[in-house]
């Protein structure tokens, strides 16, 4: 399975902050945004992975990133040149896909939580179809938000509805089978002039091969779209690593663990950030400490 983190669009929610930069570059506390959609492709096993950015801020990406290879990865880079949705990253991202299965992740979607590494890696192990989940919010008129019926099967997806039909939002975060891109190509603009995610994965649902996974109750999920909502996630993840000892979206030490790199490389990647509490941690798991 290959992955895609969607790191496009303009951000105007976010204005005057991101009038220079892209939003998925900003901190989420201690790490760039883009960490955390990133180490949850590492914890379901993918190791070649696509970053599409907007054509200003694609090369602020690879100066971050590189091509991956310190993480015993490979990263790629697409510019989606105007904003055409979500569900776009898969006619974009055509070429690197090639016939595969796929995961998506949004990149400015921050999950956390002690069972997400087994949600996310079951997921990626689907043999067809499409897999997403579905997380209970106070307001989901903002996002696409799915119904279940009384013996939990999914029954309906709406994009944005001013009346939900249910609590469960559905967070950005989405495994699809090697049908993807055909299937992104078939899809029609909405009203807004968007190819909605919503309306493929109601694709998938009409071919009945949609599965819809509620997440724990051990889990966070931030859609960081907002400044509150970006203010409340950093401080939520310092609280966390703070209580619990364990960082959130450590691309290396998702990789350590994963076995895509060694110990040895590990410490060598702490030695980059010595002097941040960032480094010490590499260190200290690469001790074993952690």
């Amino acid at each position: 399975m290959k992955g895609i983190v969607l790191a496009a669009g303009l951000n105007t929610r976010l204005y005057p902050v991101t009038v220079a930069v892209n939003k998925q570059l900003l901190p989420v506390y201690d790490k760039p945004m883009i960490y955390y959609p990133l180490s949850m492709l590492l914890m379901a096993g993918i190791k070649d992975i696509l970053v599409i950015a907007d054509p200003y801020n694609v090369s602020a990406f690879q100066r971050l990133l590189g091509s991956g290879e310190h993480l015993g990865v490979k990263f790629s880079y697409a510019v989606q040149w105007i904003p055409r949705g979500i569900a776009d990253a898969f006619i974009v991202g055509e070429w690197f896909v090639n016939g595969s299965k796929c995961a998506l992740v949004l990149g400015d979607n921050v999950f956390f939580g002690p069972s997400l590494e087994k949600s996310v890696a079951e997921a990626s192990q689907l043999k067809e179809g499409a897999v997403v989940f579905g997380y209970p919010v106070d307001d989901p008129r903002s996002f696409g938000v799915v119904e279940f019926d009384e013996q939990g099967n999914v029954i309906s997806l709406e994009e944005k509805p001013q009346q939900p039909k249910s609590k469960y939002a559905v967070p950005g975060l989405y495994f699809y089978d090697n049908h993807v891109v055909e299937m992104a190509k078939a899809l029609k603009p909405s009203a807004r002039g968007e190819l909605e995610i919503t309306d493929l994965n109601k694709a998938y649902l009409e071919q009945g091969k949609l599965r819809v996974k509620v997440l724990s109750d051990d889990l966070q999920w931030f859609d960081t779209g907002t400044h509150d909502s970006l203010l409340h996630a950093s401080n939520e993840v310092a609280r966390y690593q703070k209580e619990t000892g364990h960082y959130v979206g450590c691309l290396e030490e998702v990789a350590y663990r994963q076995g895509f790199i060694d110990r040895d490389q590990l410490r060598a990647l702490g030695m980059r950030y010595k002097n941040t509490a960032y480094g010490r941690y590499l260190q200290a798991v690469a001790d074993g400490l952690v």
